[in-house]
């Protein structure tokens, strides 16, 4: 088991990211495929829904946990919100957003390619920032449940440990 890298990120001008859980970022974790992505995230009690690129705008989910499986291409992703980390991600790279933690595509090679996943029973909604609703993201992020598993590694993986609230 390795640990991924992790980060933890206070609200930022309208996006309230996760006051109790860390971003992980694992690199070069997985086969550089759409399809064998989808089979081990979804092997590890995550459901891969979409394949795509990342939106050019900040956004959030409140109502899930995200993770992105990169299959194609490179991008450079600000993650946090303004102030946030700026990551360079590459094919293989995996990263599980928390619920509430803000993202942005800030450039793209032309081939890249998403994988998205969310937890099991986990809907998400499409969120932009407004500091109106900090509130309200705030405890349907405390209402979110943890998954069963790393999307990774599975049920034994850092996520389990790295998630205890």
């Amino acid at each position: 088991m390795s640990i991924p890298e992790h980060l933890r990120f206070k609200p930022s001008a309208g996006i309230p990211n996760n006051p109790d859980l860390p971003v992980l970022i694992y690199r070069a974790a997985l086969p550089a495929d759409p399809g064998r992505i989808e089979d081990a995230i979804n092997a590890n009690d995550w459901e891969c829904r979409w394949r795509d690129g990342i939106f050019d705008y900040h956004h959030f989910h409140s109502t899930a946990h995200e993770t992105l499986g990169i299959a194609r291409g490179t991008a450079q992703v600000l993650i946090g919100g303004e102030g946030g980390a700026a990551l360079k991600l590459t094919p293989g790279d995996v990263v599980v957003l928390p619920a509430g933690t803000g993202h942005r595509r800030l450039e793209a090679s032309v081939d890249f390619l998403v994988v998205g996943a969310y937890p099991l029973g986990q809907d998400y909604e499409i969120e932009r920032p407004s500091a109106n609703g900090l509130d309200d993201a705030l405890a349907r992020i405390r209402a979110v449940a943890l998954p069963d598993g790393d999307p990774v590694e599975g049920r034994e993986g850092p996520l389990m440990q790295l998630w205890k609230v």
